[in-house]
């Protein structure tokens, strides 16, 4: 590709191949990437993923499962590989076989190396470098496979201990893939076995995007104890949405042997935010927490409780997952490219009065983290009743000042604040939750504001 063409032949040559190859089909020459902070197929139309894990590293003659899989609904599959360092290496005939397996049942093979788990907290895990060689000794078994493929560079690569190299060690592991040649959309795990509590990855995701020469990175967050509330869930989420980031929920179940994550907060937010989302897992499980498994026993026809609630359950995968457009002929089969955010209907203004300020829903203002002259606090607001919208006020007694806040619009004028729903945040069901948090200073006292929350 490199060779330089001397002859007026040869270069007549290239001008008429360059013609062929510009009227190819798009997903023919590119892939799935990243715009306005979304993913999108080779085709242009957005791709929101409802899948599952599937642990295939530890079962390689359960192929079956690919199909079993996309016959419960599911529109994707985040395959476990090994590259040798904790498992059994799959090799590139293997990973081959594997996206022809998801290609074959309509499914978008999200490939990851799983021996990166708990790298600096578990003894002989894989580094990221390792799972970048990797890749690029199997990278015969992706090459144009760019519009089916999202390339996982490894699964929790940092514990708890040794993740304050997360960015500096993932943006080294992305620029190694690219200038290796790998134009795929790359999935980057969160530190901290994956659940970012000291929100490393968070904190650092703006940086490691525009690090990507390509600007085609995708977040990776696993949510197990970490996100036993809603409130955080929905923060959690919604503070990438809101920063134009694109972030997906590659592996969560209904429990967990660190707490219990909320499953039902985890798949609604998921839908209203259009989020991608990937459970845990096909089957397999064992070492105490069997309960994981969806199937008994790789048996499609045998769900578990967790499986049921995962692929027939409300907000689940039957009832929102769409085939990526790349295997229907490029025709989005919807006229509007981004699904409404909220699957419950909002009432009609003619049949209920609207509500007096105050009224439909409620706020509680907490203070999550304070040192010396600065402050850290959440504000999770609560719908009395169907809302399309809030709007949260209260007045500093301390002269307390905001510095910045996220999944909200705040303004502040003296000591008043007003802080307003956004885009993502305002439609909430009775009895649903949306939280905000904000940054803020204060000299002596930082007392808890009163709050008033008024819906519309």
């Amino acid at each position: 590709m490199r060779t330089r063409l001397a002859l007026a032949a040869s270069a007549a040559l290239t001008l008429l191949l360059s013609l062929i190859l510009a009227v190819q089909p798009a997903s023919a020459e590119t892939g799935f990437h990243i715009e306005n902070g979304r993913l999108v197929d080779a085709n242009g139309n957005p791709f929101v993923m409802r899948g599952v894990n599937h642990p295939h590293s530890w079962f390689t003659g359960e192929t079956e499962s690919f199909g079993e899989i996309a016959s419960l609904g599911a529109n994707a599959v985040r395959v476990v590989l090994s590259n040798g360092v904790r498992w059994d290496r799959n090799d590139a005939a293997d990973v081959a076989n594997v996206i022809s397996e998801c290609k074959e049942n309509q499914l978008v093979c999200v490939l990851e190396v799983h021996d990166t788990t708990g790298y600096g907290e578990q003894s002989g895990a894989s580094t990221l470098d390792q799972a970048v060689d990797y890749w690029i000794d199997i990278q015969s078994a992706l090459e144009g496979e760019e519009a089916y493929t999202i390339l996982n560079i490894g699964n929790e690569p940092y514990g708890n201990e040794g993740y304050e190299s997360w960015a500096p060690d993932t943006t080294d592991a992305v620029n190694r893939l690219r200038d290796a040649g790998f134009e795929h959309t790359i999935m980057v795990d969160a530190p901290n076995w994956g659940q970012d509590w000291t929100n490393t990855m968070r904190d650092n995701a703006a940086q490691v995007f525009e690090s990507d020469p390509d600007r085609n990175l995708l977040f990776d967050i696993h949510m197990y104890g970490v996100y036993e509330q809603a409130s955080r869930i929905q923060d959690y989420l919604g503070y990438y949405v809101g920063n134009g980031l694109p972030i997906a929920v590659g592996e969560f179940g209904h429990n967990h042997s660190d707490g219990d994550p909320d499953e039902d907060a985890i798949l609604a937010t998921a839908e209203r935010l259009d989020i991608g989302y990937m459970g845990w897992s096909y089957s397999g499980n064992s070492g105490g927490v069997d309960y994981l498994d969806m199937t008994n026993n790789f048996n499609p026809d045998s769900l578990t409780s967790w499986g049921e609630r995962l692929f027939n359950g409300a907000n689940g995968i039957v009832a929102t997952a769409e085939t990526a457009t790349v295997y229907d002929g490029g025709v989005d089969p919807t006229p509007t490219p981004t699904p409404t955010p909220t699957p419950t209907p909002t009432p009609s203004p003619t049949d209920d009065p609207s509500p007096e300020p105050g009224d439909g829903c409620t706020a509680v203002y907490e203070v999550q983290n304070e040192w010396s002259n600065g402050f850290v606090a959440q504000v999770e607001v609560t719908a009395e009743e169907d809302i399309e919208g809030w709007e949260v006020a209260w007045t500093y007694a301390d002269g307390q000042s905001v510095g910045n806040a996220w999944n909200t619009d705040l303004t502040m004028s003296g000591s008043s604040v007003t802080a307003g729903n956004v885009a993502y945040n305002g439609s909430l069901s009775a009895g649903q939750s949306a939280a905000f948090g904000l940054q803020g200073s204060f000299s002596g006292t930082n007392s808890v504001p009163d709050l008033t929350c008024s819906a519309s």
